[in-house]
């Protein structure tokens, strides 16, 4: 018998995306941590998507993580041409508030994983503001460079001996991602990749108000924010995905039917 789909998805480009509601998808996450399942999560937008479009390495990890969520607004309304209909945004802020959220509730603790020494203090004030029974388990940055063999068993071990049920990794895409995939089976929690998310928790960046979001734009708040860093990201990947994209709608007997018919019951 082959293994049971713990979770639907739907095909964006020719990856599967996590198909639950924004509620489903963290309360699946908090009942593998709870049980310290080795799971990884990734948080799916335009760049991840492209990197493994390009990259087949990188296209089998994002293959074989247990979830990927749409992040990112165009992926959110692929979904929804394609039959998932009532798709909501799961985007690395919101998943981090609300698993902190359950977490302290069910007293899961959670081990947050890269970025620098700075950012991850000023998250901790938030942190203990914002959830005053959260069980923080430790706060590590990592060297850029990759950790000598030594040094990433004392990190296993570490996150292990923690006992926690929630590793969030802020290494940055796609380097978080391998790494999850490295660990998988050796870490026992779930490890979830949230990139640039721990900066704007920590009030290092402002994240975008919630109609700029909404309406797909927060790319671009990103961008006025970090022109230099994120203007040849998003000039290699958004048009791209969009030919992609439309080329994926196009070819969909279920779109044709929308776009012939204007109906999609």
């Amino acid at each position: 018998m082959g293994e049971v789909k713990l979770v639907p998805t739907q095909k964006v480009l020719d990856f599967p995306i996590t198909a639950l509601t924004f509620e489903n998808q963290i309360q699946t996450i908090l009942k593998w941590a709870i049980a310290r399942e080795s799971k990884t999560v990734c948080v799916a937008n335009v760049h991840m998507l492209m990197e493994a479009h390009w990259n087949p390495e990188f296209a089998r990890v994002l293959k074989n993580a247990d979830v990927v969520t749409p992040d990112g607004m165009p992926l959110v309304w692929m979904m929804r041409r394609m039959g998932a209909s009532s798709q909501d945004r799961v985007a690395g802020m919101d998943i981090l508030q609300g698993l902190c959220k359950l977490a302290q509730r069910q007293n899961v603790s959670v081990f947050f994983l890269g970025s620098q020494t700075e950012i991850l203090a000023r998250m901790r004030q938030r942190l203990e503001q914002e959830f005053p029974n959260l069980k923080i388990a430790a706060m590590e940055a990592l060297p850029f460079r990759p950790l000598t063999e030594t040094e990433d068993a004392d990190l296993i071990k570490k996150i292990n001996k923690s006992g926690a049920g929630l590793v969030f990794v802020s290494l940055g895409c796609p380097k978080q991602e391998n790494w999850m995939a490295q660990h998988k089976g050796k870490i026992q929690a779930v490890m979830i990749g949230v990139g640039g998310v721990f900066p704007v928790y920590a009030g290092i960046h402002k994240r975008a108000p919630r109609l700029i979001r909404e309406l797909g734009f927060e790319w671009l708040y990103r961008w006025i924010q970090e022109p230099r860093r994120l203007w040849s990201r998003y000039m290699t990947t958004i048009p791209p995905f969009m030919w992609l994209a439309t080329k994926q709608l196009l070819s969909s007997s279920r779109f044709a039917e929308v776009f012939l018919n204007g109906t999609g019951d």
